[in-house]
């Protein structure tokens, strides 16, 4: 009995100092941002006003609320299934006998190497109204488009960036779970007469689930979190008009811009129960935890 008590105190000893971690910077923050979201905070004097669900009814009521409900959304409807499509085709590809040059492949991982903030610089250097892209437009169709002043597309120039620089991530994700597929299962949908499509939908596809439930799951946390592309972007101010606001974005401004910590707590546990939803509808949609049993 000794021997297993000591066994056990050595084992938490080993465990308090990730456990102090754990408490002292994400539980207890939690626990004080889930108490100021009930207050009217002034973040530079520290003094604070209960006032109750107010705070929520004022996002409510706040225009700006809502643009960055919707771009947030509309980023991640478009951003994670494209990602998650395009990473496991190239897998796909990887995996089969197709042979890739090394410094295609090398070329390939670049963008995953590379820091959001670089990555959105070069974007907005393609993309600015004198960039490669828009001159590249103009001469192919005539037509020039500004993309970065243009309410209706800053957002798509975030999209594209985002797919670029996470499906090389994503992409070595599905390789490893291609890995693990049994080539018996092809050679038997081999016999069945498939062809390489139908060997994709109905083996890789099924047996990859749980790879994609990961993919998808972390593409949505992610997405949802976007903030310092948009921020870059839009100089911090969400424009043009409100067309790059994002959930993380407002927050950023509530809290250090118009010095309302209450309101920037109350939208963080909204993005906080949005998230935890869309991923619970996620996990019971693909079902991950049942396939491969």
């Amino acid at each position: 009995m000794g021997s297993k008590r000591l066994q056990n105190i050595q084992g938490y000893s080993f465990l308090l100092p990730a456990m102090l971690v754990i408490l002292v910077f994400t539980l207890i923050p939690i626990a004080y941002a889930f108490f100021m979201m009930f207050f009217k905070v002034d973040l530079l004097s520290g003094a604070r006003t209960f006032i109750g669900l107010n705070n929520f009814a004022k996002l409510l009521d706040d225009p700006k609320f809502w643009a960055s409900c919707r771009n947030t959304f509309r980023y991640v409807l478009f951003v994670v299934p494209i990602q998650t499509i395009v990473a496991m085709v190239l897998a796909a590809l990887l995996n089969s006998k197709v042979k890739f040059n090394r410094a295609f492949l090398t070329i390939m991982f670049i963008p995953t190497l590379t820091s959001s903030s670089a990555m959105t610089l070069i974007f907005m250097w393609l993309f600015n109204n004198n960039g490669v892209m828009v001159n590249l437009i103009d001469q192919v169709f005539g037509v020039r488009i500004a993309f970065l002043n243009n309410p209706d597309l800053a957002l798509s120039v975030i999209m594209m960036m985002n797919i670029f620089s996470t499906v090389p991530h994503f992409m070595t994700v599905f390789l490893s779970g291609l890995q693990d597929i049994p080539e018996s299962l092809y050679e038997a949908a081999s016999l069945d007469g498939a062809n390489a499509f139908r060997k994709f939908m109905n083996v890789t596809v099924p047996q990859l689930m749980p790879i994609t439930f990961y993919v998808v799951t972390m593409g949505l946390v992610g997405c949802f979190q976007i903030f310092d592309q948009a921020f870059i972007i839009s100089d911090g101010t969400g424009g043009p008009q409100n067309s790059t606001l994002t959930f993380s974005l407002y927050i950023y401004q509530l809290a250090f811009n118009s010095n309302d910590m209450g309101r920037a707590t109350a939208l963080a546990f909204i993005l906080g129960a949005i998230i935890f939803i869309v991923t619970y509808i996620v996990n019971k949609w693909l079902k991950a935890d049942e396939v491969n049993g």
